[in-house]
């Protein structure tokens, strides 16, 4: 056994949606579209926007790094390196949405806000995103 490190993989979660791309866009672009299904936020889908999301640990500083209408948005969250991008692909008539919740650090390696190991924030998180991709769904297909 080695003492090597090594980072966590990005967790990705993939729903089909019974829906138009537009109007997934506006469930992933809007800030009224993101708290119906994942958090309350000030986001604005402009590359470089400074907003936060409201988490249970407390607000998470956020940033819009990637804006591709209607295609995909990327922000960092909080201040740990996770990267957040949503992607949508346009399917006949339906929508493929994915999640990839990137920028893990090493398996040892503590999450400060959360005071917990990367390993078990990560195995949370992955957890959050399977039910939220879920959530996303169901308020889209409405």
């Amino acid at each position: 056994m080695t003492n090597d490190q090594k980072k966590l993989p990005d967790i990705i979660q993939t729903v089909t949606v019974q829906a138009p791309i537009q109007k997934v866009w506006d469930y992933i672009s809007t800030a009224e579209g993101i708290a119906e299904w994942f958090m309350p936020s000030d986001f604005q889908p402009e590359e470089g926007f400074a907003f936060t999301i409201q988490s249970p640990f407390g607000p998470s500083p956020c940033k819009v790094i990637e804006v591709d209408k209607p295609y995909k948005i990327s922000f960092e969250w909080d201040t740990d390196g996770w990267i957040v991008t949503f992607l949508l692909k346009e399917i006949d008539n339906e929508t493929e949405f994915t999640v990839i919740h990137g920028g893990w650090k090493d398996e040892g390696a503590i999450v400060p806000k959360a005071q917990r190991p990367n390993t078990e924030i990560r195995n949370t998180m992955n957890q959050g995103w399977a039910g939220i991709v879920l959530k996303f769904k169901k308020v889209v297909e409405v």
